[in-house]
C-alpha cells in the first residue's frame, strides 16, 4: 500500500478540505465516514483560513508594490547625496572651500571620495551629516553649494526617511499576517489528519485497490515508494480468489 502525505502547500490544504467537505455532503445519516463534528470544524476552519490567506496575500501585494516605489525613492536620495558630496569635494579641490570645513560634514579633510552609501543606515547617517554641515557652514558666512542645492537634497532625504518608516509598517503587517497563517496551518493539518484517519479507518477492511480509490475520493493523497508496484483491480481480484480457495 502506498503511503499518504499531508498537504505541504496552502492550495493543497484548501483542496483537501474542500474535497472532504464535498464528499461528506453525500453521507447518509447513520453511515458517517467523517463525523459531523469534524466536518463542522473543517467548514469553520476553511472559512477562517481562506480569509486569512486572502488577507496575507493582500498585505504582501501591498508591500511589494510599496517596495518598488521605495526603491526608487532610495535611488533618488542616494543620487542626490552622492552628487552633493562630489560637488563639495570638487569645491575643496579647486580651493573654493577650505578643506577644514569638511569636518562640519563629518568628512575626512584628506579624503575626496564619496562614503559608502550602499545601505539605508548609511544614507540616513550621511544625509544628516551633509545637511547639518552645509547649514552650519552657510550660517558661518559660507556660500551655498548649488546643483544640487542642499534644500533639494533635504527634500529627497526627508521623503526617503518617511517612506522608510512606512515600509517598516508594511513589513510588520505582512509578518504579523504570515505568523497568523502559520498558526492556522498547524490547526488545519490536525483537522486534515483527523479526517484522513477517519476515512482510512472506515475502509480498513477493504481490498487494497478498492481502499486506495475510496480514500482518494475523500482527498487523501498517496505516493508510491521507489520501485513499489502500483495497485490494480487485478490485485483485489486475485486476493478474493485466494480467499475463496482457502
Amino acid at each position: 500500500m502506498p503511503y499518504r502525505r499531508l498537504p505541504n502547500t496552502d492550495q493543497a490544504r484548501l483542496r483537501a478540505l474542500r474535497t472532504a467537505i464535498q464528499q461528506a455532503e453525500n453521507q447518509d445519516y447513520g453511515s458517517q465516514i467523517i463525523s459531523y463534528k469534524t466536518i463542522h470544524e473543517a467548514k469553520t476552519y476553511l472559512s477562517v483560513f481562506e480569509k486569512q490567506l486572502a488577507q496575507y496575500q493582500l498585505t504582501l501585494d501591498s508591500q511589494v508594490s510599496a517596495n518598488k516605489r521605495y526603491q526608487q525613492i532610495v535611488h533618488n536620495a542616494r543620487l542626490y547625496i552622492s552628487h552633493f558630496i562630489q560637488v563639495f569635494n570638487l569645491s575643496i579641490i579647486r580651493g573654493d572651500i577650505k578643506k577644514e570645513h569638511k569636518l562640519l560634514y563629518k568628512l575626512d579633510p584628506n579624503v575626496h571620495t564619496v562614503p559608502d552609501l550602499s545601505t539605508d543606515s548609511a544614507l540616513i547617517h550621511w544625509g544628516k551629516c551633509i545637511i547639518d554641515g552645509e547649514n552650519e557652514r552657510i550660517r558661518n558666512g559660507g556660500l551655498p553649494i548649488y546643483n544640487p542645492a542642499i534644500a533639494k537634497v533635504q527634500v529627497h532625504y526627508e521623503v526617503f526617511k518617511e517612506y522608510k518608516s512606512t515600509q517598516k509598517i508594511y513589513q510588520a503587517t505582512t509578518n504579523r499576517n504570515w505568523e497568523d497563517l502559520v498558526n492556522l496551518r498547524e490547526k488545519g493539518d490536525l483537522i486534515i489528519l483527523d479526517i484522513w484517519n477517519q476515512v482510512e479507518n472506515t475502509y480498513k477492511d477493504d481490498k487494497p485497490f478498492a481502499r486506495f480509490n475510496k480514500c482518494k475520493t475523500f482527498g487523501l493523497v498517496y505516493y508510491y515508494r521507489k520501485g513499489e508496484k502500483e495497485l490494480t483491480l487485478q490485485d483485489d481480484l486475485a486476493s478474493s480468489q485466494l480467499q475463496a480457495i482457502g
